[in-house]
């Protein structure tokens, strides 16, 4: 068949001279693409799939009687489904409290990296003054240092502040994060100069262009701070199980520790736990997707 379409085409070319010629080359350019397009939707299709499984499996197993997990053979959907689980833990732990404490904890942590984020930022992207570059990357080259290699001296200092095993001995610590002050500064970067030039001539100061110029061309670049910075807070574990010393003050990752820890390894249960925390994060992410892309795509980063 590929043969016979292939002696029409040249047949067709041989016949028409120069228009059949270009006819061929579309009709090849087009099943080609065409064929790209399909390959392309597969593997998405696959990654997707491997990206959204665990999620699943939290799920099925979160509405599962206790113990199905166990029995042979791989069960896709539960055979009944049940809120045992989340009554379990309910019953068992605090789970409210420990929600309430991430929210708290990461809305602070948050509002504050965001803040000091932009403020940075704009100043590295806008503002001359000496030494600006040799900040900037002594700033970057902190991103090499593994945070348990700085654990021991951000406890030493949380105790000489006295705030250990309060929120703000978890909060301060993560005030700032350079990642977001290098997202920030290439985003200001791509800003037109004509925008801040003409509120200069109008007689505007550095912090009314930057609150009244700046900030509202800044929404995808504030949106994707605050899903970075509000993800890594609240999947935070190490530092948390170190500031914190009361259990009312736990966090959710620490709860799920707490769990398991607690009796037997009722799993179940605890994906029913790790479901309550995963979803908000999940749900933040899809409603705030589009601003999520356009700020990457914005400040330049592929």
């Amino acid at each position: 068949m590929a043969q016979t379409t292939s002696v029409l085409e040249i047949a067709d070319a041989e016949l028409l001279g120069p228009r059949g010629a270009a006819r061929v080359q579309r009709r090849r350019r087009y099943s080609s693409e065409r064929k790209g397009i399909v390959w392309r939707t597969i593997l998405v299709a696959l990654v997707a799939l491997i990206v959204i499984f665990p999620l699943y499996w939290m799920l099925v197993v979160a509405f599962s009687p206790r113990g199905e997990v166990f029995e042979p053979g791989l069960r896709l959907w539960p055979s009944t489904l049940t809120l045992e689980n989340f009554a379990k833990v309910f019953d068992r732990v605090p789970v409210l409290d420990w929600f309430g404490n991430s929210v708290v904890i990461g809305g602070f942590v948050t509002a504050l990296t965001v803040i000091v984020n932009l403020l940075a930022g704009y100043a590295f992207a806008r503002l001359r003054f000496r030494g600006r570059n040799g900040v900037f990357l002594l700033g970057l080259a902190t991103m090499m240092i593994p945070v348990q290699a700085i654990m021991v001296a951000q406890f030493k200092l949380v105790s000489g502040l006295g705030i250990y095993g309060t929120y703000w001995g978890v909060i301060l610590p993560g005030a700032a994060a350079a990642f977001g002050i290098f997202l920030a500064r290439q985003f200001f970067l791509s800003i037109p100069d004509e925008v801040i030039e003409a509120a200069r001539i109008d007689g505007a100061g550095q912090l009314r262009i930057f609150v009244q110029v700046v900030l509202p061309l800044c929404k995808p670049l504030i949106a994707v701070l605050t899903l970075l910075t509000l993800l890594g807070s609240w999947n935070d574990f190490a530092w948390p199980l170190i500031a914190l010393k009361d259990n009312e003050l736990f966090t959710l990752p620490i709860g799920l520790l707490y769990l398991k820890n607690q009796t037997s390894p009722d799993y179940n249960a605890i994906m029913a736990l790790s479901l309550i925390a995963v979803l908000p994060m999940v749900l933040l992410f899809v409603f705030f997707q589009r601003y999520f892309v356009q700020g990457f795509a914005r400040s330049g980063i592929k």
